[in-house]
């Protein structure tokens, strides 16, 4: 949707942007294209896509600064530079996995290529973090089936969980993701599925999800990045999010309505990390206060032309929001 992406946000000379999931650094280049003399914040938590952003920053020096990290480091990463609240002409959030980690069959994403149940989008720049297969190895019926429903959505979530508790004890762990895309097919007596378009959908596919959002902690990243969003945007700035699932569009939409407190994130979580401190209630009451007033009427979907060239674009929806008093 990088048509929409130039619409909204604008790109003008002089201004500066936080272009907060960089990936291949499709959007980054199209804003860039636009309207050469601006400034891009390219954040990316994944070190391939951080490396994008080194290649890139190379064509336009000085334009493009590559940052490594979560939503949450952005203040730390962002301190060197010396940028100030309210000083973000726009930022742009692309949430889910890149094209490049899907396509790479060693970091587990993939029903379609078999690797190893990874799935940590960081890659192996946090090695003391959880990979899909530790998840599967160690969690007990209840989590896996507390997880798999709530972040997968999966209406037979105690079955593929009961299941995976009795493969523990009937051969060797699940390590790669045929192996789990198998063990699910077979449990669920190879039940045909089919997404909101009428195509086919592996019966895998929303325990997968589920597994990729709670060991990336991407509901949590998510609610923390759009309140820093609030934070950075100058007023009347544009701010632009697409997800790609209902969850992920939810969070989006409490923060819209300044309800971002129930049962989405841990407050006490949510530290001001610029700051080394938690936000305090006074604080977190004037962040949930902040109104922002949306650009456009309904969300906004990808057409039928950009769904048959990119077929992964199909669950995208677009939503882009102004920073007002």
């Amino acid at each position: 949707m990088a048509q929409e992406v130039l619409t909204y946000i604008a790109p003008s000379p002089g201004k500066t942007y936080i272009d907060m999931t960089f990936g291949a650094g499709g959007h980054a280049t199209k804003l860039l294209e636009h309207s050469p003399n601006i400034k891009i914040f390219a954040l990316d938590r994944d070190p391939l896509g951080f490396e994008c952003a080194k290649q890139l920053s190379q064509r336009y020096p000085g334009q493009v600064i590559p940052l490594l990290g979560k939503f949450s480091e952005l203040p730390q990463l962002l301190e060197p530079y010396n940028i100030k609240e309210n000083s973000i002409d726009g930022i742009l959030f692309d949430f889910g996995c890149s094209s490049m980690q899907f396509d790479t069959a060693s970091r587990g994403f993939s029903l379609s290529k078999d690797g190893p149940l990874d799935m940590r989008m960081d890659g192996f720049r946090c090695p003391k973090q959880l990979t899909a297969a530790n998840v599967l190895e160690r969690a007990t019926e209840e989590d896996l089936t507390r997880i798999i429903k709530v972040y997968g959505q999966e209406k037979r979530a105690k079955k593929i969980a009961r299941a995976i508790i009795d493969s523990r004890y009937m051969f060797k762990k699940l390590e790669t993701t045929k192996e789990l895309a198998q063990l699910i097919e077979s449990t669920l007596d190879g039940e045909i599925r089919r997404d909101s378009l009428g195509r086919f959908s592996h019966s895998a596919t929303k325990t997968f999800q589920a597994l990729r959002i709670f060991v990336n902690n991407e509901l949590n990243e998510i609610n923390y990045g759009i309140l820093l969003a609030q934070i950075y945007l100058k007023l009347s700035g544009c701010l632009i999010t697409i997800s790609f699932h209902s969850l992920e569009d939810t969070i989006v939409k409490r923060h819209i309505s300044g309800n971002i407190t129930d049962n989405v994130a841990n407050t006490v979580a949510l530290k001001y990390a610029h700051y080394g401190k938690t936000f305090d209630k006074d604080e977190f009451e004037r962040l949930t206060k902040i109104p922002w007033k949306m650009m456009h009427k309904h969300v906004l979907i990808p057409t039928a032309e950009e769904i048959e060239t990119n077929p992964r674009s199909r669950s995208a929806k677009l939503r882009a929001i102004m920073k007002v008093k």
